[in-house]
């Protein structure tokens, strides 16, 4: 079958899809955007996450096929999405996309990006790759080890935060309760949320970053 769907604020149509593949093998195996994890395939560990519609969900239990005329935000698309909700100052209902959107060059690029060694290139200088806020947080909060689940912390981390921008410990926890990690005892995590709420309250003030 042909599923049509916006991804990163695109158009995009997959042929071929067979009935049972799930959103998640059609980004990573047809559309090339791997930053979405294939891990558990349970719906358990939270690595897959991606935003359907403005909702976080696992999309390795999303059928292909439910996706038909909706909108998909991956990682790969955050800072796009960041920006022109900005651009709009917010987005209430999740669901703004972006008016241009993340071409899949772009896209893919990001994530040819990420898996550079470290010392290869400048995370926001040389190489020109645009960082959502909440991404910018994560490393500078040192919130990133392996990074297999990051990219679902980052689109449940910057949904959180387009919704509350100012949440609370509890918050934060409740929001990233379907996301697992093995390596960072989550505590960095959580720096790097609450650091991302304080550096947009502070725009938001006009008391700087």
């Amino acid at each position: 079958m042909r599923v049509n769907f916006t991804v990163n604020g695109r158009e995009q149509q997959a042929d071929d899809v067979w009935e049972g593949e799930s959103l998640l093998y059609v980004l990573r195996e047809r559309m090339g955007l791997p930053g979405s994890k294939n891990a558990c395939e349970q719906g358990e560990c939270g690595s897959c996450t991606v935003r359907l519609d403005g909702v976080p969900v696992c999309s390795c239990l999303v059928a292909a096929g439910q996706a038909e005329g909706r909108e998909v935000v991956t990682v790969e698309g955050l800072a796009d999405f960041a920006e022109e909700r900005a651009r709009r100052g917010g987005c209430a209902t999740g669901t703004c996309g972006t008016a241009a959107g993340t071409s899949m060059d772009a896209a893919q690029a990001w994530q040819a990006w990420q898996a550079k060694p470290a010392g290869a290139g400048s995370r926001t200088g040389g190489d020109q790759v645009r960082l959502a806020p909440v991404q910018q947080a994560f490393i500078d909060a040192g919130a990133v080890q392996c990074g297999f689940c990051t990219p679902g912390l980052l689109v449940a981390a910057d949904e959180l935060l387009e919704r509350n921008a100012q949440p609370s410990d509890a918050d934060i926890r409740e929001a990233l309760s379907g996301n697992l990690c093995r390596c960072t005892g989550y505590e960095k995590i959580l720096d790097a949320v609450r650091l991302a709420a304080a550096r947009g309250d502070a725009q938001t003030t006009g008391t700087g970053a």
